[in-house]
């Protein structure tokens, strides 16, 4: 339905936001839209490396390994005791 925004749309676009927003207002939208993207990027790619180091492990780890997957924990009574205080609280 549209086609990619071109240079004219987009000097259209700034001459708009530049009468609404003045240069004062639109400079600080602008430094603050471009923090915004760089904080997103930067979680981005913080969850691609992590997920990827993931996925590497599981590879790694052969099917049925004991030492490798760890025994299986054994609930502490202590906090099934606080749990079921605080159930019985609410």
């Amino acid at each position: 339905m549209f086609g990619s925004i071109g240079g004219p749309e987009l000097l259209v676009i700034f001459a708009i936001a530049l009468l609404i927003f003045g240069p004062r207002r639109l400079s600080e939208l602008g430094r603050t839209l471009g923090r915004g993207i760089g904080e997103f990027r930067k979680a981005a790619s913080d969850m691609r490396d992590t997920l990827d180091a993931e996925v590497a492990r599981a590879e790694l780890k052969p099917p049925g390994d004991p030492a490798v997957t760890g025994p299986a924990e054994q609930p502490d009574p202590t906090t099934a005791a606080d749990a079921k205080a605080r159930d019985e609280r609410t």
